[in-house]
């Protein structure tokens, strides 16, 4: 049994879905993993973690539509609006989604349906750099 520590850094250039599935399964080859639990996690409040589609970009595209819809970026509905106008819209997306994933991992294969794909999920409108801790437990 053995436990391994990646940081992930991405530079996001504003709202939209980050792909970072390649990353993730170059570290799990890179590392010889074998069978375990891999956890996911963020270390923002203004981001968050989703396994999506991967196929079809309409889906993100449908994703951030509805969540601007769901969460307004109206500063007069909100009192912490001390960034801009996507401050608390981000912090409740983030909310709404996850900040942790966990995956498993068997035979060195993330266990990802077909047309999965892990993305970081970006709630602000400037460019910012996220880290996304990877953190695997098993063999």
């Amino acid at each position: 049994m053995k436990q391994e520590f990646f940081d992930l850094e991405i530079a996001t250039n504003g709202q939209k879905l980050y792909e970072f599935t390649e990353n993730t399964i170059a570290w799990i080859k890179n590392n010889k993993f074998k069978n375990g639990i891999l956890n996911l996690s963020i270390q923002h409040t203004s981001a968050s973690l989703i396994i999506q589609e991967n196929a079809d970009p309409d889906v993100q595209s449908d994703l951030i539509n509805y969540f601007d819809r769901l969460v307004p970026m109206n500063n007069n509905l909100y009192i912490h609006t001390s960034e801009g106008k996507d401050d608390m819209p981000a912090h409740i997306k983030s909310a709404l989604t996850n900040n942790q994933i966990s995956l498993s991992i068997k035979k060195g294969q993330i266990l990802l349906g077909t047309w999965q794909g892990i993305y970081l999920f970006e709630h602000r409108l400037h460019p910012t750099k996220r880290i996304i801790v990877h953190h695997f437990i098993g063999e």
